[in-house]
């Protein structure tokens, strides 16, 4: 999801960042788009003709590098809250995930294809009380994977953004009993301060 500056701190610290001059310099429209280059360069995620659903889309940097990934015989289906600009060959949803009417959207999109990837940046618009914000993080990871254990094929992969805290045990768990492989990944983009790192679940077993 997009973050929004709240500060003159946060302005300098973008002025002063690797990734976002990199993209500034890019057709890609943010900085978390290195996060999924450096995890798909090195675990291989993204295959031609694969579809891919995209939760947490905007502002379409991760829906950009997908689509370029599965190319024209590929489907990136993307949703998000927030409105995002087009994206060629991307087909964007904007509603409330939690909400069930878009993920029915969701799962009409595909046209009754299953999907090879599920990737998800979701995370909660923040309230300064931890404990509150990471409840409403995993809320949102529980119910990524429930979509994504819904419409992948068999063999098929799911990574998922959470935060250092209660909630990550349960939740990795629980992936286990539904894919082959689960691993954690920290890609050199995710600023070192947040406690944001990556679940890649691999081989989804139905």
């Amino acid at each position: 999801m997009a973050k929004r500056p709240g500060s003159n701190r946060w302005l300098r610290r973008q002025q002063r960042d690797l990734y976002v001059r990199q993209a500034q310099q890019s057709h890609y429209r943010s900085r978390a788009v290195y996060k999924l280059i450096e995890i798909d360069q090195r675990d291989r995620l993204f295959h031609k003709g694969q579809t891919v659903i995209d939760l947490g889309a905007a502002p379409g940097s991760w829906s950009q590098y997908a689509n370029e990934q599965v190319g024209g015989q590929g489907r990136v289906v993307a949703v998000d809250i927030l409105p995002m600009e087009p994206v060629d060959n991307v087909l964007f949803i904007q509603g409330d995930f939690s909400e069930r009417t878009v993920h029915d959207q969701c799962l009409q999109a595909l046209n009754g294809r299953n999907a090879g990837l599920v990737i998800s940046d979701l995370a909660p618009n923040l309230s300064g009380i931890r404990a509150t914000d990471q409840a409403r993080s995993m809320a949102l990871a529980d119910l990524a994977k429930e979509l994504a254990v819904q419409v992948l094929r068999p063999g098929g992969d799911m990574l998922i953004k959470v935060f250092q805290g209660e909630g990550v045990t349960d939740l990795r768990r629980d992936l286990q009993e539904h894919f082959q492989k689960v691993v954690t990944r920290k890609p050199g983009a995710s600023r070192d301060s947040s406690r944001e790192f990556y679940i890649l679940a691999r081989s989804y077993e139905i």
